[in-house]
């Protein structure tokens, strides 16, 4: 019986329980692989993705997303896996070894099991991954990929390209301008070889414009040699010479050499004879990369005749990589005035009647049609097309304005403007498609801002790490790709010049949701409850009333964003979401934060601003990999012991300090903090964050609220902040700390309750970055601000308000030459406008703010003795608690109502 027993155990259970071992011991390498499995896996999706955009055959093409969309799900349980496994080691590392005491047996025993059923899973996904690409290769085989490009060339793109090359000049509308500096820039300027680029998002008519100047007489007949190029994502060299070549020789009638039997070597020999002495302009449209300059800058020789290269690209890289061997002139085009974007509707939507005018009963619903278009001539032209050809009435119109987005999908008269645009997305690496797609994520037309943007990018895995780089500025790198591609707008600016919002033109955002659908990229509940997409999907936005949706939610979610949204409270089970990584309850109704909170351990940003939440629970300190924790107030008293092991914190707003004030000494343990906000400081804080500071070398903004107005501020302490940016001040100081007019990076400064009497510009006004000051509330007791010669030479904006002791500002001729908005606001002694303020030439908005009636007085247009010394401000605008709408006086001089 025992031999039996052996017998059995030596032919079953030994071989079943050495494959354990050998899959617990071999798990590292497994994920490993399957991280680079991931990659391979996702660059065949792509692939697939574009088998699928040139199938003409509809049922074929379905079928074809049918099965990408099967292989996205797989990636998203390969990405779980392996998220499961870094938490299950993370975990393990916490132990710190105790696995061999007897009250830590259970847990150990407990990580095995899970570490075991990840070995499983990561088995199983690999056998799926195997599986897909297979049953894919099978059905539609994919083709190798031409070496140097990642487009396709088919019918439908030679028929996009061509069109716009034989658009005729009584058909452009627009271009007026860009076309005589085009024109200019060619048969002008210097003799040596110029590189002239068009550059904008697609749809906007580069190729129209250039078209329209390369064939212009007087710029034909400058040059000895013509020829127009048209490149795409697929070129070869090869080709390229082949047709400049044969262009030449037809030009000058003739015979071409053998170029189809010619290599490479042959043919630049060839056209750089052809081009010898010669003037020559070759216009190149549709570049999409910069290597193109390399492959042909050793043909268009430079024989400092007054040569001439025009380029149009999307890619404003394309542009500036010219700028290394050649002289560049750069245009990037804009989208049409709305005033050129109805006149080329009307010429489009009444072609054929009504002898080119809008009837009366149309003229609000095209303004509106227009409107959607964004300036964008190709959507305005295809558009109009479209309506030309329908009934002219209201009602037909207004139906085919709300149902756009379907039309965009479904009116094979309009798909050649989903076809431009979606060309730039195939151009995309998988990273850049998936942080393109993200602003689908956010309603139209809505501006994302930049810190909301990346959080949520890095959150989704989407920023790889680069050396000696933080992920956020691979973020950035990323955005500024985007918007060099001309795929995502700039919205807003910071003041130092800093890219501070962005969005997405409206047919762009079309194009972006119809992509989402199809490859279950997220889910957007709107506030009809309507749904973009459906099934498996990774990400959920919504923008509704929260609580009758929080079902929606699923475990593998990694974004959490309630930004705004009516959601009361937040459920104790949403613990359950491991792979959380943001989470936003701001400007919620939200009161409380469970305290499954902390099972949150992927968790990397926190903000609860704005919301009801005016107290974290003491789990928010199990969260070790949060860089961002930004909250109404945070007490520090239950931070205290925990704070020092959150190392990953960048931001941290709002800390409230406890008496004893022992965090500020644990602060120096987080090295990457960059951004402090800290509110009941008190003065005998000082050295002590002085000195933890001084321990985080990325350290930029620094925040400091006092309980009350009288406590004092002692930072009199040598601060090591050669990285400081933004500094906010709010308590007694008493004096000006010397260490401020040394911080070189200064770009902002608030100074709040600082009591000081000494006159402070004496030591601000030589900040080399300073661009924004705001002295507040009793931050001066002083009556007089003399603005001396030179000083504050790169401030834009000035705020002086609440100076109860104030009565006169002198700026002198030469101080605040960079000043382009001045506020004052509530400064009850200052009755007549700033002396000298007739200097700032740049000024262009006055705030005038519950100041005092004879201020109000002294600058008004008719009467007003110094209405003259603002004469040259653009605009003036004046709230005072007689009107309940701010006047404006203009600088026509001309005072209305708003």
């Amino acid at each position: 019986m025992a031999e039996t027993a052996m017998s059995l155990a030596g032919q079953y259970v030994l071989p079943k329980f050495m494959e354990v071992v050998n899959m617990l011991t071999g798990l590292q390498k497994e994920v490993e692989d399957t991280k680079d499995e991931l990659e391979s896996f996702q660059d065949f999706i792509n692939d697939a993705d574009q088998v699928a955009e040139a199938e003409k055959d509809n049922n074929r093409r379905d079928r074809i997303k049918k099965r990408v969309k099967q292989m996205r799900e797989v990636v998203f349980r390969m990405e779980d896996v392996i998220d499961e496994y870094m938490i299950c080691e993370e975990r393990q590392l916490d132990d710190h070894g105790c696995a061999t005491l007897p009250c830590e047996a259970v847990d150990y025993i407990k990580t095995l099991i899970l570490r075991l059923q990840i070995a499983y899973k990561i088995r199983n996904v690999k056998s799926l991954v195997h599986g897909e690409r297979y049953g894919f290769q099978s059905q539609f085989p994919l083709e190798p990929r031409p070496n140097s490009c990642r487009g396709n060339q088919s019918v439908t793109w030679h028929k996009l390209r061509m069109d716009p090359l034989f658009i005729r000049e009584d058909e452009v509308v627009g271009f007026d301008g860009p076309r005589d500096m085009l024109k200019n820039w060619l048969i002008g300027g210097r003799k040596e070889r110029t590189v002239i680029s068009v550059v904008g998002m697609p749809g906007l008519g580069k190729t129209t414009l250039a078209k329209q100047v390369f064939d212009n007489k007087e710029v034909f007949g400058r040059f000895d040699c013509h020829a127009l190029i048209t490149v795409s994502q697929s070129y070869t060299v090869e080709g390229l010479l082949r047709d400049m070549l044969q262009q030449f020789c037809k030009e000058k009638k003739e015979n071409p050499p053998h170029v189809s039997t010619m290599d490479r070597r042959s043919l630049i020999d060839e056209v750089r004879n052809h081009l010898h002495e010669k003037r020559y302009v070759i216009l190149f449209d549709d570049v999409w990369n910069e290597i193109f300059w390399d492959d042909v800058e050793v043909v268009v020789i430079d024989d400092k005749n007054g040569s001439r290269i025009l380029i149009t690209t999307r890619y404003k890289k394309v542009a500036e990589f010219c700028r290394r061997s050649s002289f560049i002139y750069v245009h990037e085009l804009q989208p049409l005035i709305e005033e050129k974007s109805l006149e080329l509707f009307y010429k489009k939507a009444f072609q054929y009647d009504f002898d080119g005018c809008c009837p009366k009963e149309l003229v609000d619903i095209s303004v509106k049609i227009v409107r959607k278009c964004k300036g964008l001539p190709l959507a305005i032209v295809a558009i109009g097309g479209v309506l030309s050809r329908k009934e002219k009435s209201a009602t037909e119109w207004n139906l085919f304005s709300q149902n756009l987005s379907l039309e965009l999908e479904r009116n094979s008269k309009l798909t050649s403007i989903t076809k431009i645009l979606g060309l730039s997305y195939d151009d995309l690496s998988y990273n850049l498609r998936s942080c393109l797609l993200y602003f689908g994520m956010y309603p139209q037309d809505f501006e994302v801002k930049f810190d909301r943007l990346i959080r949520q990018w890095i959150a989704e895995g989407f920023v790889k790490l680069e050396r000696e780089k933080s992920l956020e500025d691979v973020a950035q790198q990323y955005l500024t790709e985007l918007i060099l591609r001309s795929l995502v707008q700039v919205c807003s600016f910071t003041i130092d010049g800093k890219i501070k919002g962005y969005r997405t033109l409206h047919l762009l955002h079309e194009m972006i949701l119809g992509k989402i659908k199809d490859i279950r990229f997220c889910r957007y509940i709107g506030e009809h409850d309507q749904s973009v997409s459906s099934g498996l999907v990774r990400r959920l936005t919504i923008a509704t009333c929260s609580n009758d949706l929080i079902g929606s939610i699923e475990s593998s979610h990694t974004v959490l964003d309630f930004d705004d949204s009516r959601l009361f409270y937040v459920p104790e089970n949403l613990g359950n979401l491991i792979h959380l990584k943001y989470l936003s309850l701001k400007k919620t109704w939200v009161e409380s934060l469970p305290k499954s909170i902390g099972k949150f351990q992927n968790l990397e940003t926190l903000d609860v601003r704005q919301s009801l939440v005016f107290e974290m629970p003491k789990e928010i300190g199990k969260l070790r990999k949060l860089r961002y924790l930004l909250a109404n107030t945070i007490s520090s008293i239950q931070l205290k012991d925990s704070l020092g092991g959150m190392t990953s914190l960048q931001k941290l707003s709002l800390l409230s300090i406890d008496d004893d004030g022992v965090v500020i000494i644990v602060l120096a343990k987080l090295r990457q903090l960059r951004d402090l906000r800290m509110y009941k400081f008190r003065g005998e804080y000082g050295k002590t964050l002085c000195s933890s500071i001084n321990e985080m070398p990325l350290f930029g903004k620094l925040y400091i609220y006092t309980e009350n107005e009288n406590e004092a501020i002692d930072l009199h302490c040598m601060l090591l902040l050669s990285m400081l940016r933004k500094l906010y001040l709010h308590g007694n100081l008493g004096n000006l700390p010397n260490w401020i007019p040394q911080l070189q990076n200064l770009v902002k400064l608030f100074l709040v309750y600082s009591n000081l009497t000494n006159d402070p510009l004496e030591f601000l006004k030589d900040l080399p970055s300073l661009m924004f000051l705001s002295i507040g509330d009793r931050a001066y007791e002083g009556e007089t601000l003399p603005f001396r010669y030179g000083g504050f030479q790169k401030l834009q904006e000035l705020e002086l308000k609440y100076l109860r002791n104030l009565n006169s500002i002198f700026i002198d001729k030469g101080a605040l030459q960079s000043l382009e908005k001045l506020w004052l606001t509530s400064i009850p002694q200052l009755k007549t406008a700033p002396s000298g303020i007739q200097h700032l030439k740049k000024l262009k908005v006055l705030h005038v703010l519950d100041m005092p009636i004879e201020f109000e007085q002294h600058i008004a247009p008719s009467e007003g003795q110094e209405h003259w010394i603002i004469q040259h401000v653009p605009l003036v605008r004046i709230w005072s608690k007689f009107y309940r709408k701010p006047r404006e006086i203009t600088n026509t001089s001309r005072l209305s109502e708003r």
